[in-house]
C-alpha cells in the first residue's frame, strides 16, 4: 500500500512541476522579448533621428545651392555690366585717340607752314615745332628704356641742342646723367646732374641726382666731395627717401 501511495504521489505532481518549469522558461522568454523589444525601439529612434538630420542636412544644403545659385546669377550679370562698360571705354579711347591724331596732325600741318622758310643761314628752326620737341623726347627716352644708353646719351645731347628752351630740359639732364651714370662715365654724369640742380633746385628729381652725383664722386675717390653733396642733399631735402639713403651713405664713409 506504501508503494503505491508513493506512486500515486509521484505521479500527480510531475504535472504541477512541469507546469512551475514552463512557467520559468515563458519568463525568461517574455523578458528577452522586451529586451530585443527596447533594443530595436531604440534602433528605430535612432535610425529616424538620423533621417531628420539627413533630411535636414538635404534642405541646408539645397539653400546653400539655391543661394549660391544666386550669387552666380549675380556675378554673372555684373560680370556683363563689366564687359558692356569696358567695350564703352574701349571706344570712347579709341574716338579720343583718333581724335588726338587728328588734332596732333592739324598742329603739324600749322607748324610746317609756319617754318616752312628757311633761317638766313639756311638752317630749319625746330625749336618753333613743339610736336616735333615731344616726339625728340620721346624718342630719346625711348632709348634709355631699352637700356640703349649711348644711343640716348647721343639724343638727350641733340635735344639740349635743338630745344634749348624746352620744358623737358631738366628731365633730360636727369636721365642723360643716368645713362652715362650706368655707363660709368662718371664725369659726364655729374656734369649733366650739376646743371639739372643749378637750374632746377626744386625739381623733384634733384635730391636723387645728388644722391647720384655723391656715388660718382666716391667712384672717383673724391670722398671730400661725395661728403660735401651728402651733407647739402640731408641740408636741403631732410625728410626725403634720398636723404635716409645720404645718411647711411654718409656714415658709411671711412
Amino acid at each position: 500500500m506504501r508503494f503505491w501511495l508513493l506512486t500515486f504521489l509521484c505521479v500527480a505532481s510531475s504535472p504541477a512541476m512541469a507546469g512551475l518549469f514552463s512557467d520559468d522558461d515563458a519568463r525568461k522568454q517574455v523578458k528577452e522579448l522586451e529586451v530585443r523589444v527596447v533594443a530595436l525601439e531604440q534602433s528605430l529612434a535612432s535610425a529616424e533621428a538620423e533621417k531628420e538630420q539627413y533630411i535636414r542636412s538635404t534642405l541646408d544644403l539645397q539653400i546653400q545651392m539655391e543661394a549660391l545659385n544666386t550669387e552666380l546669377r549675380k556675378l554673372r550679370g555684373q560680370n556683363e555690366e563689366f564687359l558692356h562698360s569696358l567695350q564703352d571705354a574701349e571706344k570712347r579711347q579709341k574716338d579720343f585717340y583718333i581724335d588726338l591724331d587728328t588734332r596732333l596732325r592739324r598742329i603739324e600741318a600749322g607748324a610746317v607752314a609756319a617754318t616752312a622758310s628757311d633761317q638766313a643761314d639756311g638752317t630749319k628752326d625746330v625749336s618753333a615745332d613743339p610736336v616735333g620737341e615731344n616726339r625728340a623726347f620721346e624718342s630719346a627716352y625711348t632709348f634709355y628704356k631699352s637700356e640703349n644708353y649711348k644711343g640716348a646719351v647721343t639724343a638727350f645731347r641733340d635735344f639740349l641742342k635743338n630745344y634749348p628752351q624746352s620744358v623737358h630740359e631738366a628731365n633730360v639732364h636727369y636721365w642723360m646723367g643716368n645713362a652715362y651714370f650706368l655707363l660709368k662715365d662718371c664725369k659726364n654724369s655729374i656734369a649733366s646732374y650739376q646743371a639739372l640742380v643749378a637750374k632746377y633746385q626744386d625739381h623733384p628729381r634733384v635730391p636723387e641726382a645728388m644722391l647720384n652725383s655723391a656715388e660718382c664722386q666716391l667712384s672717383l675717390n673724391n670722398k671730400t666731395a661725395a661728403r660735401k653733396t651728402l651733407k647739402q642733399l640731408i641740408s636741403q631735402f631732410p625728410g626725403s627717401d634720398a636723404s635716409d639713403k645720404a645718411k647711411k651713405r654718409l656714415a658709411a664713409i671711412k
